[in-house]
This record gives structure tokens, sequence and C-alpha cells, in this order.
């Protein structure tokens, strides 16, 4: 991901062997990623059981906010396009026993991997 996808807030596919190996003190046993995007500092970790929504905070990012969500407990999900003038792309997650979704916003160039992989990993 270049310095100017990053400021302009695209996110990117990135090497899941690189992530794996952050992750490891917090992936289950058995547990294994599948495909990661990231946004800036922010990431969307795929893995074989569940979603991980990792937002970085702070200047230096070193407070990390990891917010886990079981494939089963995600009751439905929608993604609105990017048009012309608007150029981020919303991803809502609605989890079983939340009323309010998960909101996250996304480039126009993640938005079909994104909605294909959480598709494989809930209904595959």
């Amino acid at each position: 991901m270049g310095l100017l996808d990053g400021l302009l807030g695209n996110a990117s596919e990135i090497d899941v062997d690189e992530v794996a190996q952050e992750l490891a003190p917090i992936i289950g046993e058995g547990e294994s990623v599948v495909q990661v995007f990231k946004l800036v500092r922010d990431m969307f970790v795929f893995t074989d059981k569940r979603l991980i929504l990792i937002d970085k905070q702070g200047m230096t990012g070193r407070k990390v906010d990891y917010h886990s969500v079981p494939y089963r407990a995600i009751t439905q999900f929608k993604i609105e396009t990017a048009g012309h003038f608007d150029l981020d792309a919303e991803l809502k997650i609605w989890v079983s026993g939340q009323s309010e979704p998960i909101e996250k916003e996304l480039s126009k160039a993640a938005v079909v991997g994104v909605q294909k992989t959480l598709a494989t990993q809930m209904f595959g």
C-alpha cells in the first residue's frame, strides 16, 4: 500500500503470513488467518473462525482495540459502494444481541474483496 493510498483511506490487501506472525499471541489453537485488508493503520483480519477488526489508536498506535466477531454471530451485512463523488464505501455488520451495526469505511478497491471474503467465511 502506498503512502498516497493510506492518506486517502484506501484499504488494500496485505500479506497474510506477515499478519499471522504479528497476531500469533491472540490467534486461537487451530485458527488460521485467511485474508487481511489494511486501511492506514487499521485492519480487517479474516480468520477461518472470526473477523477481527483492529483499530490502532493515538499518535503512536501503541494502544490497539481488537474487536473479535465470530462469523456465527453475524446476522447480516451490508455494503454500500462508492459513487462518483463519494469516494468511500461503507460496510455495516449486524451482530446478534446488538441493535446497532458495526460500521466501517472501505475504499472502492477493497469492497469486492471484503464482501467476497465475508460471504465465503459466513456461508462457505
